[in-house]
């Protein structure tokens, strides 16, 4: 991968329903050259999806929470249950005090209650401690550039 493309990464980061000609004028090339760039981005799976960004509190989901869940077993072949918790946005196998970290979105305190309940009902779960977000004050994509990269 080329600046080219880490500038065409940025570009369609920042608006993904720019036209390829606006694409191609941002980093110097034909509209199709662009085209085919992006087509190539999304064959070798750099590009995974095309998607919107909407924000969850004007869907009424306002409360964002970080959940740490203890295990008294692997929970790796885990994915499928906590998939199944719609409210669940992430799940990551970590290495530390916890087996799990889980990022949950929910409309009040009441409903994350509910969903904590019903990931202790997961087998293998002994525990949960959630972390609520009170303000968010950095949350970025991923930098075509790499972590700490311009």
């Amino acid at each position: 991968m080329d600046q080219t493309d880490r500038v065409l990464l940025t570009c369609l980061q920042q608006d993904a329903t720019q036209s390829y000609a606006a694409l191609g004028r941002a980093v110097g090339l034909s509209a199709g050259a662009a085209h085919e760039r992006v087509r190539k981005l999304r064959e070798r799976g750099v590009i995974r999806r095309t998607t919107v960004e909407v924000d969850p509190a004007a869907l009424g989901d306002a409360v964002l929470a970080y959940v740490m869940v203890d295990s008294v077993a692997w929970m790796g072949d885990s994915g499928e249950d906590f998939a199944a918790i719609p409210e669940v946005l992430e799940a990551h196998v970590i290495a530390g005090s916890a087996s799990v970290l889980l990022k949950v979105r929910t409309a009040t305190t009441e409903r994350l209650q509910d969903v904590l309940r019903r990931i202790y009902a997961i087998d293998g779960v002994s525990g949960t401690r959630a972390t609520v977000v009170l303000e968010t004050l950095v949350e970025r994509p991923v930098s075509p550039g790499g972590a700490g990269q311009e």
